[in-house]
């Protein structure tokens, strides 16, 4: 969702680096490291001694608040909403309370069985459980899915899953979408199309790669 449908980047560093400095940490890294995985998870790498669940309660509780500037990223929701909604998933590291503020937000129409939120999950990104749970809802085998990631977490969630994956240059350089075992590398959605030829039972996506994708 974050950085693949969804820019929500003002948001998170404001939530994320007002939570560092209250707790005496650097803010920049710890809205990088917090990105793209389940904010339970980092909060019980950073304070193990904290009580997790009420941070993370704020935590939640200061992202749903924060939506003034969140927005659909380019072609994200003309390609979620070109996909037949029996294909498509949203496997989210955000809880269901917030995807759904922050995709209604940014415009998409979207059911709650189509969203895979952290809530749903027992081992975040990068453990390929979350991409898994969303083939299982899809009723898709694991091979004939693809994730489109922006997060180095997110990517090598999928690769554990055995999915193939589309990186994202949303919010991450090149060189560490490749490290995390990338596919493919484009600009953002926009560069995702549907082929005249796909269908229900066989999606055809064309990548618009360029001279600095791999």
């Amino acid at each position: 969702m974050d950085g693949v449908l969804v820019d929500s980047t003002p948001a998170v560093a404001r939530v994320w680096g007002a939570w560092a400095k209250e707790h005496q940490l650097e803010p920049e890294a710890i809205v990088k490291m917090a990105h793209g995985r389940p904010s339970l998870a980092t909060i019980k790498e950073l304070l193990p001694e904290a009580d997790h669940a009420a941070e993370d309660r704020e935590v939640e509780r200061l992202e749903i608040a924060d939506i003034s500037d969140v927005v659909a990223l380019p072609g994200a929701r003309n390609l979620f909403e070109a996909l037949p909604k029996g294909r498509v998933a949203v496997v989210t590291s955000a809880t269901r309370p917030l995807a759904e503020v922050r995709l209604r937000a940014a415009g998409f129409s979207i059911t709650p069985e189509q969203i895979i939120p952290a809530n749903d999950i027992t081992r975040g990104k990068p453990d390929p459980e979350p991409y898994r749970k969303g083939a299982e809802r899809l009723k898709l085998l694991l091979r004939d899915c693809i994730v489109v990631e922006d997060a180095p977490a997110g990517i090598r969630s999928g690769k554990g899953a055995g999915m193939r994956v589309i990186a994202l240059r949303t919010t991450m350089s090149d060189e560490e979408l490749r490290r995390a075992g990338a596919d493919w590398i484009v600009d953002d959605c926009a560069a995702i199309h549907l082929a005249p030829e796909s269908s229900a039972e066989a999606i055809v996506l064309i990548l618009n790669t360029n001279a600095a994708s791999s």
